[in-house]
């Protein structure tokens, strides 16, 4: 049933007859750099939040990132887009928390106003969030978990992409090459998010393609993405060795996507469905143990509305309600030698408000009802003995602020 209702919302996306701008829809690079009045500009956005998590009786509160973009214009046809990133407030040795990272650092060549090529390290259009994850432009204080384990938002890697858009039809589009995931640090239960290069030090022995054709038609966007690459980039000697398939595409990850949206009047709708499949699972789990599955797939439908709307119109503040349905299974499919684990079978609701005192500043507030399957026992290894026993069901509260500029 979940599966034929993962395949309804593909098809409905992908007959829609929308489409977006002809733009790179990346917010916080394009939207900075579009307001360029010298040749350097600055911007950035960052989030914090306080968490309670009711099973546990545990309670954080975090600069959960803090990302400062510099762009700079050579000229009327090339820019530099550069981003950095400040998760979880601090770094230190020897401590897991916290990192630093180039989240995008790439050439932007302008050929005309619809079209243009990047190369470096950039984050393909894929999904929604990849490109527009800004903190002032989703719901809730935490990015949805479809578009974190399923698209594993902010995904990033180096190569080059191609983007345009056709004259005399609301058609846009992007195609892009860059370099493939690592199958050996695919974890289990976070499906292929740890196997990112992210730019450092990434194998060129495998590959991948990219792709997207996003429609428009007054209120309506939708998208349709997909991805195909290659998964082990060692020399044919070291994968001959592992029974693994190398090559520019061997042991391929194929990822497809589509997404409708709709906006008006202080009413949006969105829908999202993606599937990720690994053919060549039961070799990754042979050579490295690491338990990845066949397939994966992820959805979720969310409606809100800013109550203010009605307000008058030089009154800029917002306060939108809204309530998101997700569900996702990260081994909706698994290999011989894989082991099912049900708690990876998760549906999520969350509901909760954003308020913009202006368009750039944020308050949050929401609660996550979360569901999932049963653990299994095969997967326990040396257990805690004080440990609580597993609980299929939690709630989640998270109050924060975002800001971008």
């Amino acid at each position: 049933m979940k599966k034929l209702f993962i395949a309804f919302i593909l098809v409905c996306s992908a007959c829609s007859s929308f489409a977006q701008s002809s733009t790179n829809s990346d917010d916080s690079s394009q939207k900075n750099l579009s307001k360029i009045l010298s040749k350097t500009s600055i911007g950035g956005y960052g989030n914090a939040l306080y968490q309670r998590d009711f099973n546990s009786k545990k309670s954080t509160i975090n600069l959960e990132r803090f990302v400062l973009f510099v762009g700079h214009n050579f000229n009327n046809k090339i820019s530099l887009i550069t981003e950095i990133e400040i998760e979880d407030a601090k770094v230190a040795g020897g401590e897991a928390e916290g990192e630093i990272a180039i989240e995008q650092a790439y050439l932007k060549f302008n050929f005309n106003p619809n079209n243009y090529l990047v190369a470096g390290l950039y984050l393909p259009r894929i999904g929604i969030l990849n490109e527009n994850h800004l903190p002032t432009n989703f719901y809730g204080n935490e990015r949805n978990r479809v578009e974190t384990f399923i698209l594993p938002t902010t995904w990033r890697e180096l190569g080059i992409g191609f983007y345009g858009a056709l004259n005399n039809f609301p058609l846009s589009y992007s195609a892009g090459i860059v370099n493939g995931l690592n199958s050996a640090a695919f974890e289990h239960g976070s499906g292929i998010r740890e196997g990112r290069f992210e730019g450092r030090d990434a194998t060129a022995n495998n590959l991948a393609v990219t792709g997207s054709l996003q429609l428009n038609k007054n209120n309506f966007k939708a998208q349709v993405s997909g991805y195909y690459g290659g998964s082990v980039g060692l020399a044919p000697n070291q994968a001959d060795s592992l029974k693994l398939t190398s090559g520019i595409l061997g042991t391929p990850v194929i990822i497809g996507e589509a997404d409708v949206q709709y906006a008006a009047k202080g009413f949006s709708a969105t829908i999202l469905a993606t599937t990720i499949s690994i053919p060549d699972a039961s070799d990754i789990n042979r050579a490295y143990a690491n338990n990845t599955p066949e397939n994966e797939f992820g959805g979720y439908a969310e409606v809100a509305y800013n109550i203010f709307q009605s307000m008058n119109k030089k009154w800029q503040q917002e306060l939108s309600l809204f309530v998101r349905y997700e569900m996702l299974n990260m081994n909706s499919s698994i290999p011989s030698n894989g082991i099912i684990d049900e708690t990876l079978n998760q549906q999520h609701l969350v509901a909760g408000l954003n308020y913009f005192p202006i368009r750039n500043v944020v308050v949050k507030a929401d609660v996550r009802l979360m569901h999932t399957g049963e653990e299994n026992p095969d997967l326990i290894i040396n257990p805690n003995p004080a440990a609580p026993p597993y609980q299929q069901q939690n709630t989640i509260l998270n109050v924060g602020i975002g800001f971008s500029f």
